[in-house]
């Protein structure tokens, strides 16, 4: 090897070694208000979809019930369960974070608020990256409010208006979305019901 290639070779290293340094570095410093970021946000959302709601408890997830979940066919995860507790130290129902694996554009995670008897208060996204103008809808209050203060099993999504207690206006041009927070919804609701 030449005297040159030697001198490349280190130079490209010490670049690549200060390069993964400063890196390093980078991440180090924005790990906690990026983390402190995100636990707000779930606060937030927790608040929004239970508002009578004092604190929050978190709850063991049971594995077996999320897999009963999967197998029947609704493909999304239950990230998390928060008991939801009023001021007197009642407990008033629960918020569950759901992500569901079948969105047009990736995974769609939002919070879900349910009341002791079943309620579905309402439903606050977290994380949605859909087709903006069709997929994106799903976070419009036109489309959320359609699940809130309903005490059904399961909701069903419908391209010709809803007309039942358990139905769903699906977005236009959007199913795929539609689908994809019904099935979360209806797992969550799943969950609830099991653990009750």
């Amino acid at each position: 090897m030449s005297n040159e290639a030697v001198k490349n070779t280190i130079i490209l290293f010490v670049i690549t070694l200060l390069a993964g340094l400063l890196l390093g570095g980078v991440y180090e410093i924005t790990k906690n208000p990026i983390a402190a970021e995100r636990k707000k946000t779930k606060e937030n959302a927790y608040k929004e979809v239970f508002q009578d709601a004092d604190t929050f408890h978190e709850l063991e997830i049971s594995d077996q019930i999320v897999k009963d979940i999967k197998q029947e066919g609704m493909d999304a995860d239950i990230d998390e369960i928060m008991e939801a507790v009023d001021q007197s130290n009642n407990v008033i129902g629960y918020v569950l974070t759901v992500t569901d694996h079948e969105g047009y554009g990736g995974d769609v995670q939002f919070a879900m608020g349910v009341k002791e008897d079943g309620t579905l208060n309402a439903i606050s996204f977290l994380s949605i990256s859909e087709t903006a103008g069709l997929g994106m809808k799903a976070k419009e209050d036109t489309f959320k409010n359609q699940f809130s203060d309903k005490n059904v099993d399961s909701f069903v999504y419908t391209k010709n208006g809803a007309s039942a207690e358990n139905e769903i206006d699906a977005i236009s041009g959007a199913t795929i979305t539609t689908n994809a927070v019904t099935n979360g919804v209806n797992a969550g609701l799943r969950y609830v019901r099991t653990i009750k």
